[in-house]
């Protein structure tokens, strides 16, 4: 049994992610709820187990879990992240909300990249049968596109870029690859309070496909990278944007 630890899977692009992967995955769902309901589709397919991922107890807690339980990670899926809680113009913008945003997604990100790397050489040592691991992660079109309303997400999704990068580099004499995906405008909890705005620039030509991405976009995206197909292009970005990344006339 192949297992998948998916990061922010409760809702949202993570929860998408994680039903497309319990097609070939046993997966751990993770958020940071104290208690979850697990969706009735992956109640045979899952486990939930919550990781604050900032936090270093929290990490090594879920790496433990993963270990004493299923003494395997064959794939881990960085997805959690926040955006500000008020977004503000970078000339005003407060080193609390930076230290928050940036502590989530770019350290928490980081460290669980290093943690999950070092169960996944532990396990290829055991020798462990058909043991391939992968790791992704998910950062976001905002790594290189400027929003100066919200600097601080931006400069924790540019940071996850070159997360990707380091790790690939060091992990590809283990036979680890790494990539990442950087995902569009999806519909989510996240981007609920700007839908209309997002859907009129949509539609006005913000994208070449002019729809919403979805969660099982994104689940799709994860899931081949998964299946082994792109192990050789190890630190590989995966635009899941609608083309938005195309530099157009």
């Amino acid at each position: 049994m192949k297992i998948a630890l998916v990061t922010g899977s409760a809702r949202g692009i993570g929860l998408g992610i994680a039903k497309e992967l319990a097609k070939e995955y046993f997966v751990i769902l993770s958020a940071t709820r104290d208690e979850y309901e697990i969706p009735k589709e992956l109640k045979e397919k899952s486990v939930y187990h919550r990781c604050r991922i900032q936090e270093g107890e929290d990490r090594a807690e879920i790496f433990r879990f993963v270990k004493e339980r299923y003494g395997r990670l064959d794939l881990l899926v960085n997805n959690a992240g926040v955006a500000p809680l008020v977004r503000e113009d970078i000339l005003k913008s407060t080193e609390e909300s930076f230290d928050r945003v940036v502590g989530i997604n770019l350290k928490g990100t980081y460290f669980m990249c290093q943690q999950g790397a070092n169960l996944m050489i532990a396990c290829k040592e055991e020798g462990i049968p058909d043991y391939s691991p992968r790791i992704v992660n998910l950062s976001s079109m905002s790594s290189f596109t400027s929003s100066t309303a919200r600097g601080e997400y931006c400069v924790s999704k540019a940071g996850i870029s070159m997360v990707t990068k380091l790790f690939a580099d060091r992990l590809a004499a283990f036979g680890i690859p790494v990539f990442e995906v950087q995902p569009g405008i999806i519909a989510t909890d996240m981007t609920a309070g700007v839908m209309e705005k997002y859907e009129k620039m949509i539609e006005e030509g913000l994208t070449p496909i002019k729809r919403f991405g979805y969660p099982e976009d994104m689940g799709k995206a994860v899931a081949a990278l998964a299946s082994g197909a792109f192990d050789f292009c190890t630190g590989q970005v995966i635009h899941a944007d609608g083309g938005f990344h195309i530099q157009r006339l």
